[in-house]
């Protein structure tokens, strides 16, 4: 699935719901279902600058693609979070860097986050395309 194909998804999940709170709860239970994050790996060095709350990211690199994962002490960030690795995973470097990530307006997500999450949404999809970066670097190699 591409990563308009995924986008696209969410989209159609979140337009079930008329209400934010709703749309809050799904985020909650989204971040609920995110694969657990390896406590080792809860350092600086993963813990992403700019957010209120506590996010760690980490990438690997795979057959040439880049599967994503991460974690954060806040619910509706969590959620947040899993929409971003539920995007951006399994994709390549390229795919990823160049992606416009348009659910984030579609879904009214933006508008419906505090100044501060807002700014943490900003700061994960920078880690993110900052790993692609430098995976698609090391894949020109």
């Amino acid at each position: 699935m591409t990563v308009n194909e995924k986008q696209n998804q969410i989209i159609e999940e979140f337009s079930v719901f008329t209400e934010w709170i709703d749309k809050y709860e799904y985020l909650i239970e989204l971040g609920k279902k995110l694969p657990p994050f390896d406590e080792k790996r809860k350092t600086e060095q993963h813990l992403i600058k700019g957010c209120q709350s506590r996010v760690w990211i980490d990438a690997e690199y795979v057959d040439g693609k880049i599967i994503y994962t991460a974690d954060s002490d806040a619910i509706i960030t969590k959620g947040i979070i899993s929409l971003l690795v539920s995007v951006m995973s399994e994709h390549e470097p390229e795919e990823i860097i160049n992606a416009d990530l348009f659910f984030i307006d579609k879904t009214g997500l933006h508008e419906n986050l505090s100044p501060t999450r807002a700014n943490g949404l900003l700061a994960m999809i920078k880690q993110m395309r900052l790993y692609a970066l430098a995976f698609a670097s090391v894949q020109k190699k």
